[in-house]
Protein backbone atom coordinates (compact mmCIF):
# COMPACT_ATOMS: atom_id res chain seq x y z
CA UNK A 1 0.00 0.00 0.00
CA UNK A 2 3.05 2.12 0.02
CA UNK A 3 2.37 3.07 -3.55
CA UNK A 4 -0.74 4.58 -3.05
CA UNK A 5 0.38 6.38 -0.05
CA UNK A 6 3.28 8.19 -2.47
CA UNK A 7 0.67 8.72 -4.87
CA UNK A 8 -1.46 10.54 -2.71
CA UNK A 9 1.11 12.76 -1.86
CA UNK A 10 2.15 13.16 -5.09
CA UNK A 11 -1.68 14.42 -5.73
CA UNK A 12 -1.72 16.94 -2.98
CA UNK A 13 1.68 18.11 -3.70
CA UNK A 14 0.08 19.21 -7.24
CA UNK A 15 -3.11 20.71 -6.21
CA UNK A 16 -0.92 22.69 -3.95
CA UNK A 17 0.36 24.13 -7.31
CA UNK A 18 -3.28 25.16 -8.17
CA UNK A 19 -3.16 28.57 -7.16
CA UNK A 20 -0.49 29.28 -9.18
CA UNK A 21 -2.15 28.07 -12.13
CA UNK A 22 -5.45 30.77 -11.52
CA UNK A 23 -3.60 33.62 -10.45
CA UNK A 24 -4.48 36.45 -13.07
CA UNK A 25 -5.64 36.15 -16.75
CA UNK A 26 -8.84 38.21 -15.89
CA UNK A 27 -11.19 39.06 -18.55
CA UNK A 28 -14.59 39.29 -16.31
CA UNK A 29 -15.08 41.62 -13.23
CA UNK A 30 -16.21 40.32 -10.19
CA UNK A 31 -19.21 40.51 -9.02
CA UNK A 32 -19.88 43.76 -6.47
CA UNK A 33 -20.68 41.63 -3.03
CA UNK A 34 -20.48 42.56 0.57
CA UNK A 35 -16.62 42.45 0.64
CA UNK A 36 -15.22 42.86 4.43
CA UNK A 37 -11.77 41.33 4.74
CA UNK A 38 -11.25 41.58 8.20
CA UNK A 39 -15.00 40.11 9.26
CA UNK A 40 -14.48 37.34 6.27
CA UNK A 41 -10.98 36.68 8.07
CA UNK A 42 -12.39 35.86 11.05
CA UNK A 43 -15.02 33.46 9.74
CA UNK A 44 -12.39 32.05 7.57
CA UNK A 45 -10.76 31.16 11.20
CA UNK A 46 -13.18 29.62 12.27
CA UNK A 47 -14.23 27.94 9.57
CA UNK A 48 -10.67 26.28 9.47
CA UNK A 49 -11.27 25.09 13.14
CA UNK A 50 -14.75 23.98 13.03
CA UNK A 51 -14.09 21.90 10.08
CA UNK A 52 -10.56 20.64 10.99
CA UNK A 53 -12.41 18.88 14.15
CA UNK A 54 -15.74 17.76 12.42
CA UNK A 55 -13.44 15.96 9.29
CA UNK A 56 -11.34 14.28 12.61
CA UNK A 57 -14.17 13.50 14.35
CA UNK A 58 -16.08 12.31 11.55
CA UNK A 59 -13.20 9.87 9.97
CA UNK A 60 -12.07 8.72 13.46
CA UNK A 61 -15.25 7.45 14.61
CA UNK A 62 -15.73 4.14 12.67
CA UNK A 63 -12.02 3.41 12.95
CA UNK A 64 -12.42 3.66 16.60
CA UNK A 65 -15.48 1.41 15.93
CA UNK A 66 -12.82 -1.96 16.78
CA UNK A 67 -12.99 -0.22 20.02
CA UNK A 68 -16.62 0.58 20.51
CA UNK A 69 -18.67 -2.32 20.31
CA UNK A 70 -21.81 -0.22 18.89
CA UNK A 71 -19.85 0.57 15.63
CA UNK A 72 -18.42 -2.49 14.94
CA UNK A 73 -18.15 -3.03 11.44
CA UNK A 74 -20.22 -6.01 11.45
CA UNK A 75 -22.96 -4.20 13.29
CA UNK A 76 -26.72 -3.29 12.19
CA UNK A 77 -25.75 0.54 12.99
CA UNK A 78 -22.18 0.46 11.00
CA UNK A 79 -24.57 -0.42 7.66
CA UNK A 80 -27.08 2.40 8.28
CA UNK A 81 -24.08 4.76 9.46
CA UNK A 82 -22.36 4.16 6.37
CA UNK A 83 -25.85 4.30 4.29
CA UNK A 84 -26.11 7.87 5.62
CA UNK A 85 -23.05 8.83 4.85
CA UNK A 86 -22.75 7.58 1.32
CA UNK A 87 -26.01 9.19 0.55
CA UNK A 88 -24.03 12.80 1.56
CA UNK A 89 -21.30 11.51 -0.80
CA UNK A 90 -23.63 11.16 -3.84
CA UNK A 91 -25.22 14.43 -3.03
CA UNK A 92 -22.12 16.22 -2.95
CA UNK A 93 -21.40 15.14 -6.28
CA UNK A 94 -24.66 15.71 -7.94
CA UNK A 95 -26.25 18.59 -6.31
CA UNK A 96 -22.78 20.49 -5.01
CA UNK A 97 -19.49 19.82 -7.31
CA UNK A 98 -21.31 18.76 -10.32
CA UNK A 99 -23.16 21.74 -10.84
CA UNK A 100 -20.51 23.86 -9.64
CA UNK A 101 -18.68 22.35 -12.15
CA UNK A 102 -21.16 22.85 -15.06
CA UNK A 103 -21.06 26.84 -13.73
CA UNK A 104 -17.34 27.20 -13.99
CA UNK A 105 -17.07 25.35 -17.90
CA UNK A 106 -20.01 27.22 -18.95
CA UNK A 107 -19.42 30.83 -18.01
CA UNK A 108 -19.49 33.66 -19.99
CA UNK A 109 -15.45 34.62 -19.53
CA UNK A 110 -14.63 31.59 -21.61
CA UNK A 111 -14.41 31.20 -25.41
CA UNK A 112 -17.44 30.46 -27.19
CA UNK A 113 -15.04 27.68 -28.90
CA UNK A 114 -14.75 25.29 -27.76
CA UNK A 115 -16.24 25.79 -24.64
CA UNK A 116 -19.21 26.83 -25.41
CA UNK A 117 -19.66 24.13 -28.38
CA UNK A 118 -19.20 20.77 -26.12
CA UNK A 119 -20.72 19.39 -22.91
CA UNK A 120 -17.00 19.39 -21.56
CA UNK A 121 -18.39 19.03 -17.84
CA UNK A 122 -20.23 15.29 -18.65
CA UNK A 123 -17.88 14.24 -20.83
CA UNK A 124 -15.03 14.44 -17.87
CA UNK A 125 -17.20 13.47 -15.32
CA UNK A 126 -17.79 10.28 -17.19
CA UNK A 127 -14.20 9.49 -18.37
CA UNK A 128 -13.24 10.45 -14.48
CA UNK A 129 -15.83 7.34 -13.53
CA UNK A 130 -14.64 4.94 -16.09
CA UNK A 131 -11.21 5.58 -15.16
CA UNK A 132 -11.58 5.41 -11.64
CA UNK A 133 -13.21 1.88 -12.57
CA UNK A 134 -10.34 0.75 -14.23
CA UNK A 135 -7.94 1.80 -11.37
CA UNK A 136 -10.16 0.04 -9.40
CA UNK A 137 -10.26 -2.87 -11.17
CA UNK A 138 -6.43 -2.55 -12.43
CA UNK A 139 -5.47 -2.35 -8.52
CA UNK A 140 -7.67 -4.85 -6.74
CA UNK A 141 -6.13 -7.08 -9.66
CA UNK A 142 -2.83 -6.46 -8.90
CA UNK A 143 -2.67 -6.00 -5.24
CA UNK A 144 -4.39 -9.85 -5.28
CA UNK A 145 -1.87 -11.52 -7.99
CA UNK A 146 1.51 -9.25 -5.69
CA UNK A 147 0.11 -11.20 -2.72
CA UNK A 148 0.30 -14.67 -4.47
CA UNK A 149 -4.03 -14.93 -4.30
CA UNK A 150 -4.72 -15.20 -7.86
CA UNK A 151 -3.82 -17.98 -8.74
CA UNK A 152 -5.43 -19.62 -5.67
CA UNK A 153 -8.23 -18.13 -6.02
CA UNK A 154 -8.88 -18.89 -9.39
CA UNK A 155 -7.87 -22.68 -8.70
CA UNK A 156 -10.27 -23.57 -5.88
CA UNK A 157 -13.03 -21.73 -8.23
CA UNK A 158 -12.02 -23.82 -11.17
CA UNK A 159 -12.76 -26.45 -8.62
CA UNK A 160 -15.88 -25.61 -7.23
CA UNK A 161 -17.10 -25.19 -11.01
CA UNK A 162 -16.32 -29.10 -11.76
CA UNK A 163 -18.06 -30.11 -8.73
CA UNK A 164 -20.83 -28.46 -10.30
CA UNK A 165 -20.81 -25.43 -8.03
CA UNK A 166 -20.42 -26.73 -4.69
CA UNK A 167 -17.45 -26.51 -2.77
CA UNK A 168 -16.84 -30.07 -1.23
CA UNK A 169 -14.82 -30.10 1.87
CA UNK A 170 -12.82 -33.10 2.65
CA UNK A 171 -10.37 -33.47 4.97
CA UNK A 172 -7.01 -35.62 5.06
CA UNK A 173 -6.35 -36.79 8.52
CA UNK A 174 -2.30 -36.83 7.56
CA UNK A 175 -2.42 -32.66 6.74
CA UNK A 176 -5.48 -31.69 8.37
CA UNK A 177 -6.16 -29.76 5.28
CA UNK A 178 -9.50 -28.28 3.72
CA UNK A 179 -9.99 -27.24 0.24
CA UNK A 180 -13.27 -25.47 1.56
CA UNK A 181 -11.51 -23.29 4.24
CA UNK A 182 -8.94 -22.40 1.64
CA UNK A 183 -11.62 -21.09 -0.94
CA UNK A 184 -13.47 -18.94 2.38
CA UNK A 185 -9.99 -17.87 3.45
CA UNK A 186 -8.54 -16.65 -0.02
CA UNK A 187 -12.11 -14.91 -0.80
CA UNK A 188 -12.23 -12.80 2.99
CA UNK A 189 -8.64 -11.72 1.61
CA UNK A 190 -9.68 -10.84 -1.93
CA UNK A 191 -12.99 -8.94 -0.16
CA UNK A 192 -10.06 -7.50 2.17
CA UNK A 193 -7.90 -5.88 -0.43
CA UNK A 194 -11.05 -4.37 -2.33
CA UNK A 195 -12.00 -2.44 0.66
CA UNK A 196 -8.33 -1.23 0.93
CA UNK A 197 -8.08 -0.08 -2.76
CA UNK A 198 -11.57 1.20 -2.15
CA UNK A 199 -10.49 3.56 0.87
CA UNK A 200 -7.44 4.67 -0.98
CA UNK A 201 -9.26 5.82 -4.48
CA UNK A 202 -12.69 7.19 -2.53
CA UNK A 203 -9.63 9.09 -0.25
CA UNK A 204 -8.43 10.11 -3.78
CA UNK A 205 -11.82 11.73 -4.75
CA UNK A 206 -12.63 13.31 -1.78
CA UNK A 207 -9.51 15.29 -1.55
CA UNK A 208 -9.54 16.70 -5.15
CA UNK A 209 -12.84 18.39 -4.74
CA UNK A 210 -11.80 19.37 -0.71
CA UNK A 211 -8.72 21.59 -1.94
CA UNK A 212 -11.26 23.59 -4.45
CA UNK A 213 -13.76 24.01 -2.69
CA UNK A 214 -10.83 25.09 0.45
CA UNK A 215 -9.05 27.59 -2.28
CA UNK A 216 -12.88 29.08 -3.41
CA UNK A 217 -13.67 30.13 0.63
CA UNK A 218 -10.08 31.39 1.75
CA UNK A 219 -9.69 33.49 -1.35
CA UNK A 220 -13.66 35.10 -0.92
CA UNK A 221 -13.78 38.43 1.24
CA UNK A 222 -17.63 37.98 1.78
CA UNK A 223 -19.18 37.09 4.97
CA UNK A 224 -22.52 36.00 3.04
CA UNK A 225 -20.83 33.97 1.36
CA UNK A 226 -18.24 32.44 3.71
CA UNK A 227 -21.00 31.85 6.78
CA UNK A 228 -23.36 29.28 4.84
CA UNK A 229 -20.11 27.64 3.32
CA UNK A 230 -19.00 26.97 6.49
CA UNK A 231 -21.65 25.13 8.18
CA UNK A 232 -22.23 23.40 4.63
CA UNK A 233 -18.62 21.95 4.66
CA UNK A 234 -18.55 21.37 8.36
CA UNK A 235 -22.05 19.30 8.49
CA UNK A 236 -20.36 17.59 4.71
CA UNK A 237 -16.93 16.82 6.24
CA UNK A 238 -17.92 15.09 9.38
CA UNK A 239 -20.43 13.13 6.77
CA UNK A 240 -18.19 12.41 4.07
CA UNK A 241 -15.53 11.53 6.68
CA UNK A 242 -17.67 8.87 8.50
CA UNK A 243 -18.12 6.90 4.64
CA UNK A 244 -14.31 6.99 4.27
CA UNK A 245 -13.66 6.22 7.95
CA UNK A 246 -15.93 3.13 7.51
CA UNK A 247 -14.14 2.17 4.17
CA UNK A 248 -10.95 2.43 6.20
CA UNK A 249 -11.95 0.38 9.31
CA UNK A 250 -13.21 -2.70 6.87
CA UNK A 251 -10.06 -2.39 5.10
CA UNK A 252 -7.75 -3.18 8.74
CA UNK A 253 -5.05 -1.25 7.56
CA UNK A 254 -2.26 -1.16 9.78
CA UNK A 255 -1.62 2.15 12.73
CA UNK A 256 0.36 4.11 10.44
CA UNK A 257 -1.48 3.87 7.19
CA UNK A 258 -4.66 4.63 8.91
CA UNK A 259 -3.00 7.59 10.92
CA UNK A 260 -2.16 9.18 7.50
CA UNK A 261 -5.12 8.47 5.63
CA UNK A 262 -7.18 10.00 8.51
CA UNK A 263 -4.37 12.85 9.09
CA UNK A 264 -4.57 13.17 5.60
CA UNK A 265 -8.66 13.49 4.76
CA UNK A 266 -8.93 15.70 7.78
CA UNK A 267 -6.35 18.43 6.57
CA UNK A 268 -7.05 19.07 2.91
CA UNK A 269 -9.65 21.56 3.05
CA UNK A 270 -8.06 23.51 6.29
CA UNK A 271 -5.48 23.47 3.82
CA UNK A 272 -7.12 24.49 1.32
CA UNK A 273 -8.20 27.67 2.96
CA UNK A 274 -5.26 28.38 4.28
CA UNK A 275 -3.90 28.49 0.36
CA UNK A 276 -7.08 30.51 -0.38
CA UNK A 277 -6.42 33.25 2.41
CA UNK A 278 -2.57 33.60 1.27
CA UNK A 279 -4.10 34.41 -2.52
CA UNK A 280 -6.93 36.38 -1.70
CA UNK A 281 -5.45 39.41 -3.35
CA UNK A 282 -4.27 38.23 -6.46
CA UNK A 283 -7.31 35.58 -7.19
CA UNK A 284 -9.38 36.17 -9.76
CA UNK A 285 -12.06 33.11 -9.42
CA UNK A 286 -13.54 34.70 -12.93
CA UNK A 287 -10.30 34.18 -14.51
CA UNK A 288 -10.62 32.28 -17.93
CA UNK A 289 -7.49 29.99 -16.71
CA UNK A 290 -9.56 29.63 -12.74
CA UNK A 291 -12.86 28.59 -14.28
CA UNK A 292 -11.08 26.09 -16.68
CA UNK A 293 -9.06 24.32 -13.97
CA UNK A 294 -11.98 24.45 -10.84
CA UNK A 295 -14.43 23.37 -13.62
CA UNK A 296 -12.37 20.28 -14.89
CA UNK A 297 -11.47 19.31 -11.42
CA UNK A 298 -14.49 19.39 -10.11
CA UNK A 299 -16.30 17.32 -13.10
CA UNK A 300 -13.45 14.78 -12.30
CA UNK A 301 -13.97 14.77 -9.09
CA UNK A 302 -17.57 14.45 -9.25
CA UNK A 303 -17.57 11.57 -11.41
CA UNK A 304 -15.16 9.76 -8.75
CA UNK A 305 -17.77 10.61 -5.75
CA UNK A 306 -20.07 9.59 -7.57
CA UNK A 307 -18.96 6.42 -9.04
CA UNK A 308 -17.76 5.39 -5.58
CA UNK A 309 -21.14 5.96 -3.82
CA UNK A 310 -22.89 3.76 -6.23
CA UNK A 311 -20.91 1.34 -6.91
CA UNK A 312 -18.11 0.92 -3.69
CA UNK A 313 -20.27 1.87 -0.95
CA UNK A 314 -23.79 1.49 -1.58
CA UNK A 315 -23.85 -1.16 -4.12
CA UNK A 316 -21.64 -3.44 -2.11
CA UNK A 317 -23.58 -2.75 1.06
CA UNK A 318 -27.04 -3.45 -0.05
CA UNK A 319 -26.37 -6.44 -1.84
CA UNK A 320 -24.46 -7.56 1.56
CA UNK A 321 -26.05 -11.02 2.54
CA UNK A 322 -26.50 -9.14 6.33
CA UNK A 323 -28.43 -6.34 4.70
CA UNK A 324 -30.41 -8.57 1.55
CA UNK A 325 -31.50 -11.25 4.86
CA UNK A 326 -32.78 -8.68 7.48
CA UNK A 327 -35.77 -6.57 5.97
CA UNK A 328 -35.71 -4.12 9.37
CA UNK A 329 -32.03 -3.43 8.35
CA UNK A 330 -33.11 -3.59 4.81
CA UNK A 331 -35.30 -0.72 5.36
CA UNK A 332 -32.79 1.59 7.71
CA UNK A 333 -30.48 1.63 5.15
CA UNK A 334 -32.56 2.76 2.43
CA UNK A 335 -34.02 5.55 5.02
CA UNK A 336 -30.66 6.37 6.13
CA UNK A 337 -29.66 6.36 2.29
CA UNK A 338 -32.35 9.11 1.30
CA UNK A 339 -31.75 11.41 4.79
CA UNK A 340 -28.37 11.75 3.92
CA UNK A 341 -29.17 13.06 0.20
CA UNK A 342 -31.86 14.96 1.15
CA UNK A 343 -30.16 17.00 4.05
CA UNK A 344 -27.29 17.61 2.04
CA UNK A 345 -29.32 18.48 -1.10
CA UNK A 346 -30.64 20.87 1.29
CA UNK A 347 -27.88 22.48 2.09
CA UNK A 348 -27.13 23.47 -1.41
CA UNK A 349 -30.26 26.61 -1.00
CA UNK A 350 -27.64 28.30 1.39
CA UNK A 351 -24.05 26.76 -0.13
Amino acid sequence: MSNFNRSFFRVFGFLLLLPALVIGDCTCENEAEDRNKSEALKYKAVGIAAILVAGAIGVCLPILGRFITALHPEKNIFFIIKAFAAGVILSTGFIHVLPDAFDSLTSPCLNENPWGKFPFTGFVAMVSAIGTLMIDAFATSYYAKSQGQGQHIAGDEEKARENGGQTHVHTHATHGHSHGSVLIENSASSELLRHRVISQVLELGIVVHSVIIGISLGASESPKTIRPLIAALTFHQFFEGMGLGGCIAQAKFKGRVVASMALFFSLTTPVGIAIGIGISNVYNENSPTALIVEGIFNSASAGILIYMALVDLLAADFMNPKVQGNGKLQLGVNLFLLLGAGLMSLLAKWA
